[in-house]
């Protein structure tokens, strides 16, 4: 994705926010222009022990320090960096924020210009509830036991939120609003993410959910594909090109033409017609 990487030029923000979504929403606060400094717990980021890579690619470009913030030393280092700061992430629960004079209300008192974008799991009365992605995920029919989901959705969606949050309120506060706050909750992420499910589409059946044969997963003589050809120029060239007939296709109809090559001639040959099909390909 290209960045404007001048927007937030002469930004400054200060980011407490551990694990993925904070880390995430900062680097990509970082490469719109502003300088991150990130403030981790004494004993690091969970994610620099689990996946160091990732974590490295995450904190790239930023000033990483460690303090405790449950002494004075290191709250009063923090104030004093919060000072002459445009924006603060956290991902801490309320009761911890409060605990430590960082919620809201504390932070407009000392740092009038500062605006505060507030990782939560969740929304009132559970703003204190644990969680984590998978039980984001849990109470909204985006797990199929006993598998696991093979990206971590809740917070990659509440790192975007983030993002689109600290713009907002910065773009506010330069129109003479003031600063302000703004909270993302992970588990109203993962509900927003079930709006396709809600609405009938990618439903069991539904028409995105396996009910439209030209919007479908098929095997191949070797390998899988995914053929989206939604649209009806693209459906009209597709069923053109394989001989089958427009007005009552079937899956089985496609079952049977695709079997005939492999999924990487598949590919090679919707690219050279213009049509949304790709072979289906493991991480590797």
């Amino acid at each position: 994705m290209t960045v404007n990487t001048e927007i937030l030029q002469s930004t400054r923000i200060i980011s407490l926010a551990t694990n993925l979504p904070g880390p995430a929403a900062a680097s990509r606060l970082l490469r719109m222009g502003a300088s991150v400094t990130k403030i981790e717990p004494p004993g690091g980021d969970f994610l620099e022990r689990i996946c160091p890579s990732w974590y490295e690619s995450l904190s790239a470009g930023q000033e990483v320090r460690r303090l405790d913030l449950k002494t004075k030393p290191g709250f009063d280092e923090l104030e004093a960096m919060l000072e002459d700061s445009d924006l603060l992430i956290t991902s801490m629960r309320p009761s911890s924020l409060e605990h430590l004079s960082l919620d809201w209300s504390a932070l407009n008192r000392s740092h009038p210009r500062l605006c505060h974008v507030a990782i939560v799991g969740y929304v009132s009365p559970d703003r204190n509830r644990a969680g984590h992605d998978l039980t984001y995920l849990a109470p909204f029919g985006l797990l199929i036991p006993p598998s696991l989901p093979r990206t971590l959705l809740a917070d990659l969606i509440g790192a975007e939120r983030t993002v689109s949050s600290a713009l907002g309120l910065l773009y506010a506060r330069e129109k003479g609003h003031g600063a302000g706050y703004a909270e993302v909750s992970l588990a109203r992420c993962a509900e927003i993410a079930t709006e396709p499910l809600r609405y009938g589409l990618t439903v069991p059946g539904g028409l995105l959910g396996g009910g439209l044969p030209h919007y479908n997963l098929y095997e191949t003589r070797r390998g899988w594909i995914a053929i989206a050809a939604l649209e009806p120029h693209f459906l009209d060239r597709l069923v053109v090109e394989l001989g089958i007939p427009k007005d009552n296709a079937t899956h089985d109809d496609f079952r049977t033409v695709f079997m005939t090559r492999s999924a990487a001639e598949w590919e090679d040959w919707a690219t050279r017609n213009d049509i949304p099909i790709v072979a289906v390909r493991e991480w590797e």
